[in-house]
């Protein structure tokens, strides 16, 4: 046996033991697109996008249901459904955005070039699914946006109406984080957990953010018992692992020394 054969053998093995559909990646990439297309393109005839999505949907429950009981295949039926409700709830974000930020001019502009709402919007498409037990390719469908938005929403997180994410990279939303009406954030923002032990994967783990707050850049929210009260604001670079109470206002104050030249 030569030396290739040998290590094609130990790497066929492990494929064996460890069956990976990296198709998978690309066809939810291909529908993850289309959805978001299918939804905003006027130039896209809504009903012929809708049946080339089933087809791509059914390909994706072959390759992803791992779980027969679930069947996985019922589930387009209802979630295309839902998509009114989730096209509308978008339109809110996209006002939200547009009215949080001087910069923006039309909320076509946001639409087309905006990456929180593109992550917003992929998020609001995964949520549905994640939650009808169907969780690999909800996730796939927010790596999608995290890869070319650098914003890592999961789509487990419960997100409220009005959401804006001003410039947005950097932002980190995780699983068990749970969002109010009207929320703001700037990039760099983590909404994460305090502990990241194995055993505690069914908890809440991340923060809880309520109605009207607004968090500025690079600022870390930790914990599942963390709240942040409506109407709050935290400031940029603060570090929180307990809860703030409503109408609060939170900064971090860092030293800053100028010197001229010369001194």
């Amino acid at each position: 046996m030569s030396e290739n054969q040998d290590i094609s053998q130990k790497i066929d093995a492990f494929k064996k033991e460890n069956p990976l559909p990296f198709s998978l990646k690309k066809e939810v990439a291909v529908f993850t697109e289309q959805l978001f297309q299918t939804l905003f393109d006027n130039q896209a005839n809504t009903e012929n996008s809708l049946k080339e999505l089933a087809l791509t949907f059914e390909n994706l429950v072959s390759l992803a249901c791992w779980n027969p009981q679930a069947n996985c295949q019922s589930v387009w039926e209802s979630y295309t459904e839902e998509l009114p409700v989730i096209l509308e709830a978008l339109h809110l974000d996209a006002k939200a955005i547009l009215a949080g930020d001087p910069a923006s001019q039309s909320l076509e502009e946001i639409y087309l070039s905006y990456p929180g709402f593109y992550a917003i919007a992929i998020y609001r498409l995964a949520h549905p699914l994640y939650l009808r037990n169907f969780p690999l390719v909800p996730r796939l469908m927010t790596e999608v946006a995290h890869s070319k938005t650098g914003v890592d929403i999961h789509p487990g997180a419960q997100i409220g109406h009005s959401f804006c994410m001003d410039h947005a990279t950097g932002i980190v939303i995780g699983e068990t984080t749970q969002i109010g009406n009207h929320v703001k954030l700037y990039q760099g923002v983590t909404l994460g957990a305090l502990s990241v032990r194995k055993e505690l994967s069914k908890t809440k783990r991340h923060p809880t953010i309520e109605d009207q707050v607004t968090i500025y850049a690079n600022a870390t929210i930790l914990g599942g018992d963390t709240l942040v009260g409506h109407h709050s604001t935290i400031g940029g670079n603060a570090w929180i692992t307990s809860s703030v109470k409503a109408h609060s206002k939170v900064f971090h104050h860092s030293e800053i020394k100028i010197k001229s030249h010369g001194e």
